[in-house]
């Protein structure tokens, strides 16, 4: 009876023995090093770093403010490749909204209301730079692996209505005194500063579709924001500016006393951008630029003479242009102010003279009352502002890297020179005054391309697309036939993940192919 006993009572035994095993496997498999929740404050920290487009990148390239002379680095050609894929940054949108909620957050909170905001500036860049996109069905996860595509009108319809809803929900927001916003890196979790972004971001997306009015309700939503400054409040000076700081030791900025000896001739300025600054005899060139020292060396030229500064044309032949360059025949970024230290300048993503000139532009295209000319002097001079060049009447100390040195971060291996500026001299330049129509549309566009140097990513060369201003060149070096491409191509996982319905995207908008010369939506 005892032997029965056993034998029943074994397998019963083995089952829980096995049970027990199975659920301490599973336990074990639990890492408790590793959160399987991230609070929302992280996400969002993540998500304001995801969005930062960065000098020194092909950016500059396109927009033709600073190019490659050594085919090691990079070149000069428009033969572009794939667009901007945001959609990790985007699920991590969803995923800081859902958090803010699980923590205890109301519905309408900081993190929803900025979510609407982010939305909006990552669905409508990646359509600017591609066309049509997934966007609706989108960001579902397993539940829909193969998004269809969204129209680009659609696209940017949904990014105007994000933007007034985050408008809208910052106001109830900072009225109740609801903020639980945390990590942020630009604004110290400021709702104010966020809701001038968000306004000043739409400002940016309606001058976008300029060639839209007709069909996007562009003019009244432009009119109706600038006329009430209470319900939408923008960007009043500067300190304004969304704009990424670097910091020592943790953050550098792309050019660094450590990088200058490999990169520091690698590339030089454009002639796109040195011969605007030298034609409106712009002081702004002796600070982010040096003279080229063949000028001043071989050809005796004052350093400070607008002559002695000389940007290479960004069509010319690489070998060509690295033979000059080695010659020192052009203009090097300002050794001082982007390689003396490991900070360089704040980036600015979305910033205070930027709107200035969008809302001039929007005025002098009659779609509200005001005075462009004022907000052109504002944009101007926030830009001079930025460079520390006085606004009146003054001096300011320009920095030129003494040609022999060996160490960029030591002051004593620059000359200096005392630059003098007159405003109103500047200011009235028959190339600088404004004036009304084509003519004035023109000196905006131009000096806005002069303030985003460096900054704002592909907002200069999306200007240039849709306008024309101010001319680019082209030649051998930027390749595509000698055009300017005018968009990107979509993503490779596009391509292999979701083919039907990107061949579909392709059959309605470039003819079927992905074509990088095709002309999507907004530029018709």
């Amino acid at each position: 009876m005892k032997k029965i006993f056993l034998i029943c009572l074994l397998p019963v035994f083995m089952i829980l023995t096995v049970t027990g095993c199975k659920k301490s496997f599973q336990e074990l498999t639990v890492n408790p090093n590793v959160p399987n929740a991230v609070p929302a404050s992280l996400l969002f920290n993540g998500i304001l770093n995801s969005m930062v487009d960065m000098p020194d990148g092909s950016d500059e390239t396109y927009s033709q403010y600073y190019i490659n002379n050594y085919d090691y680095y990079g070149n000069n050609r428009y033969d572009f490749g794939s667009g901007d894929n945001y959609y990790n940054a985007l699920k991590n949108v969803v995923a800081m909204e859902d958090q803010a909620v699980k923590g205890g957050a109301k519905a309408v909170n900081p993190y929803s209301a900025l979510g609407k905001f982010f939305r909006a500036y990552f669905f409508s860049k990646m359509s600017m730079e591609e066309g049509d996109i997934p966007m609706t069905q989108a960001l579902q996860g397993l539940t829909n692996l193969t998004p269809a595509y969204d129209t680009q009108k659609t696209v940017m319809t949904q990014s105007l209505s994000w933007l007034e809803s985050a408008n809208a929900d910052l106001t109830t927001l900072i009225a109740s005194g609801d903020n639980t916003l945390a990590g942020d890196i630009y604004l110290s979790n400021s709702l104010t500063a966020w809701q001038k972004v968000v306004n000043a971001f739409r400002i940016r997306l309606l001058v976008q579709l300029s060639k839209k009015t007709a069909d996007i309700d562009v003019v009244n939503q432009f009119a109706t924001i600038l006329g009430n400054p209470t319900k939408y409040p923008l960007m009043t000076s500067a300190t304004d500016n969304l704009q990424y700081t670097f910091v020592s030791p943790t953050n550098y900025y792309p050019q660094t006393p450590d990088n200058f000896g490999q990169s520091g001739s690698r590339k030089n300025t454009s002639a796109t951008y040195i011969g605007l600054l030298t034609s409106l005899k712009d002081p702004r060139v002796f600070v982010t630029a040096e003279p080229a020292r063949y000028n001043v060396d071989n050809l005796k030229e004052s350093p400070t003479a607008f002559s002695s500064f000389i940007g290479a044309d960004p069509g010319l032949d690489l070998g060509v242009m690295y033979n000059n360059a080695g010659l020192q025949k052009y203009s090097f970024l300002n050794r001082k102010r982007y390689y003396s230290t490991y900070t360089g300048e704040p980036s600015i993503q979305i910033g205070y003279p930027e709107l200035m000139f969008n809302i001039a532009e929007g005025i002098n295209r009659g779609w509200a009352t005001g005075n462009a000319e004022d907000y052109y002097i504002k944009g101007i001079q926030a830009s001079f502002a930025f460079y520390s060049i006085p606004a009146g009447t003054g001096t300011f100390t320009a920095y030129f890297y003494r040609p022999g040195s060996t160490n960029v971060a030591t002051l004593s291996n620059y000359d200096t020179y005392t630059i003098n500026v007159n405003w109103a001299t500047y200011y009235a330049q028959s190339s600088v005054k404004y004036t009304t129509g084509a003519t004035g549309l023109t000196k905006i566009l131009q000096q806005k391309y002069l303030a985003l140097f460096r900054h704002s990513g592909l907002e200069s060369y999306f200007t240039y697309r849709r306008t024309g201003i101010p001319t680019f060149t082209t030649g051998p070096g930027t390749g595509n036939g000698g055009r300017i491409a005018t968009r990107f191509q979509y993503p490779q996982s596009e391509r292999t993940s979701n083919a039907d319905n990107y061949n579909k995207a392709l059959a309605s908008q470039y003819g079927g192919n992905d074509d990088i010369n095709g002309v999507m939506y907004i530029l018709k």
